[in-house]
């Protein structure tokens, strides 16, 4: 199975205690996934809710040509304020591992994602890859990337 690394790194010109209230809240996700994907937490969550590990969010998203698909992610590590890891349980993926680590920087917080993602279907899945998945995951980085920015106003 091949896997595709990706890393990036955002600055928030905010203090760790707001960028770790906001990223830990599930329902937050809606707000920095483009609305194209359609994309909906159907987990029952109440505004206040942070992640834990254990924790299992569930959401329907249309990734390609407006076809819902449900996705199931796993909270597998959280280090308060430092970092927490979603896996996906179940999805378009065959992997899904997001790392979300967070580093107080001068006149805010440094964001780094680490995703490491694995298209199924073999042959097909990297030439699905090559054509549109990594394409549209980039966007979908550079999306939050614009909205966090007018969010936490950018520098």
């Amino acid at each position: 199975m091949k896997t595709y690394p990706l890393r990036f790194e955002t600055f928030l010109p905010t203090t760790i205690d707001n960028a770790w209230d906001f990223f830990t809240s599930p329902l937050n996700l809606v707000k920095i996934t483009p609305p194209e994907m359609n994309f909906i937490v159907t987990s029952d969550f109440k505004p206040d809710d942070k992640v834990y590990a254990g924790m299992i969010i569930t959401y329907k998203v249309s990734p390609l040509f407006g076809i819902k698909l449900n996705w199931m992610t796993e909270i597998t590590q959280v280090k308060e304020k430092q970092y927490f890891i979603d896996e996906q349980r179940f999805g378009p993926f065959a992997l899904w591992h997001h790392q979300h680590h967070f580093k107080e920087a001068k006149g805010g917080v440094m964001m780094t994602d680490i995703l490491n993602y694995a298209i199924p279907y073999g042959p097909i899945g990297r030439l699905a890859n090559s054509l549109i998945v990594a394409k549209q995951v980039n966007e979908i980085f550079a999306y939050r990337e614009r909205v966090i920015g007018e969010m936490f106003g950018s520098k």
